[in-house]
């Protein structure tokens, strides 16, 4: 009985020493069980919170900025702009030569798939374009492939494309979020505005419409898997709420923060913020196609009586001040232009107004009910009404703003563009040139001269050329108050301090392949 009972008590000895040394072999910050992790280690997941869900998430059939934030993660382009020195350069591509002015011969990265498998080759390229630019897709951005004439397929990994007259910047345009390329067979095979299929570091997972968007890790991307296990883009319509989110925990990445907003969240002790100046600019322009408008004197008078400097002040370091079209991140962009506009000078846009009798019809203010629009147009209403002018703001929701300025239907209104590809002729063609007049011209500005020089600016594939036509466009533009720069825009972001390495581009658009979270 004695040596039975010592044996179980060994036993039990044995077992106990096993047992501790077991559990301490266990890494800390590893599993230690099935869907545990230490408490030392931090989720690879970013939340972001955006205040309006996306249109859809094919390239080809959308255009708007928060569609455009969850495809960059998924699919990629041929080229892309460096953020920091601004130059284009590979990115699906390997090289390119022009053999001559109409010629673009692109060789492309070898080894590549699509996240369903379809291995990413010339013939890809061809689907992508050629579906972008049938005008029987209706694309949206159709218009930034509009100068080619063929796309055609060498080989494997090269691709040929001829345009149907020298275009400068077919590669801006062949970096555009819209550009990029798609799975010829996922787009036979579903609906791309619902189930994307791109080369990305990030692939679909899933889209509660309304609510988020879900993508994973793609552990088979060509350039290496990203850290992050997962992104989710949750839909939070209030900006103050996803603040309080951001604060919590509950969300750890926002961004396009609001002027009065900033000292908020710059209050937040878990959080950075990121500012960067961009491409965005913001401007005052008239309805040019109306008589008034096309008095120089009137345009002098209204330009006179705007104190920009006094308006940026407002805010909070989120705007740059400058009187060129153009701003400082865009391609064509020249430092003198910073003061080639019309200078503020209450006292000469008194003058002017009295001497005209400016102040005898009252003025229709178009503004968007959105962010900086309104106080714009507040600002703008008050100092115009200081020089003697009869100004009254008419205000509308985004959607229906667009539709009235299209039509024409103002005396002065505030606009933007952002410029996703920094290039001068993207900020000119499609806002001023007259070809798009009822279109995207909202403006209703015509002016051969200028388009003469726009058309210049894209019809040379000498690069220095077409900055010095730009260049010219722009002070052109200044010289007869067509537009009134109101600030050029500084991109933003808020992250928790745990997220490193986001990729924040001048353009207002950002990456997520070299984020981690530590």
């Amino acid at each position: 009985m004695m040596k039975k009972q010592w044996l179980l008590l060994v036993t039990l000895i044995g077992l106990l020493i096993l047992s501790a040394c077991s559990e301490s072999t266990i890494p800390e910050g590893t599993t230690s069980g099935e869907g545990t992790t230490s408490s030392e280690a931090v989720e690879q997941e970013v939340i972001y919170a955006s205040t309006t869900d996306a249109v859809g998430l094919s390239p080809i059939l959308t255009n708007d900025s928060v569609s455009s934030s969850v495809m960059s993660q998924i699919y990629e382009n041929l080229f892309e702009r460096n953020p920091e020195t601004m130059e284009l350069e590979p990115k699906l591509a390997e090289s390119y030569e022009n053999t001559d002015e109409l010629t673009w011969v692109i060789k492309l990265k070898e080894g590549i798939e699509f996240q369903d498998g379809t291995p990413f080759n010339a013939e890809a390229v061809k689907y992508t374009f050629e579906k972008l630019i049938d005008p029987a897709t209706a694309a949206p951005r159709a218009s930034l492939l509009e100068p080619i004439d063929t796309v055609t397929a060498i080989d494997e990994t090269t691709v040929e494309i001829k345009t149907k007259y020298p275009y400068g910047p077919l590669l801006a345009a062949l970096s555009h979020s819209n550009a990029a390329i798609i799975s010829p067979t996922a787009d036979e095979a579903q609906d791309l505005m619902q189930e994307p299929v791109g080369t990305g570091p990030f692939k679909f997972a899933s889209w509660n419409q309304g609510d988020q968007i879900v993508l994973e890790k793609n552990e088979d991307y060509w350039d290496g898997a990203p850290d992050l296990d997962r992104v989710t883009y949750k839909v939070v319509p209030e900006i103050s709420t996803a603040i309080s989110m951001l604060q919590t925990g509950e969300v750890n990445f926002i961004d396009a923060l609001p002027s009065e907003q900033l000292s908020r969240v710059e209050s937040l002790e878990n959080v950075e913020v990121t500012k960067k100046e961009g491409t965005p600019v913001y401007y005052l322009t008239f309805n040019h196609s109306e008589e008034r408008n096309q008095n120089p004197d009137f345009r002098k008078a209204v330009a006179s009586a705007i104190d920009r400097d006094a308006f940026v002040e407002k805010l909070n370091g989120l705007g740059v001040r400058s009187d060129s079209i153009l701003g400082p991140q865009v391609f064509g962009y020249e430092e003198s232009a910073d003061n080639g506009g019309t200078a503020y000078d209450p006292e000469a846009a008194k003058q002017l107004v009295e001497e005209n009798g400016f102040g005898d019809e009252p003025i229709k203010l178009l503004a968007a009910n959105r962010d900086n629009f309104i106080l714009m147009a507040e600002i703008v209403q008050a100092q115009l009404t200081e020089a003697g002018f009869n100004v009254e703001i008419e205000t509308m929701e985004w959607a229906t703003f667009l539709d009235t300025a299209r039509a024409g239907e103002y005396d002065l209104t505030f606009l933007s563009w952002s410029n996703v590809t920094s290039d001068g002729s993207e900020m000119f063609y499609p806002n001023f040139h007259s070809d798009n007049i009822g279109a995207s011209n909202r403006a209703q500005y015509s002016n051969p001269e200028f388009d003469k020089l726009v058309e210049a600016s894209r019809t040379t594939v000498d690069q220095q050329e077409r900055k010095s036509y730009l260049a010219e466009a722009n002070q052109l533009m200044l010289d007869e108050d067509a537009a009134i720069v109101m600030y050029h825009g500084v991109v933003t972001a808020a992250t928790d301090q745990s997220i490193q390495g986001l990729q924040l581009d001048p353009n207002g658009q950002w990456f997520l392949q070299n984020v981690t979270r530590e």
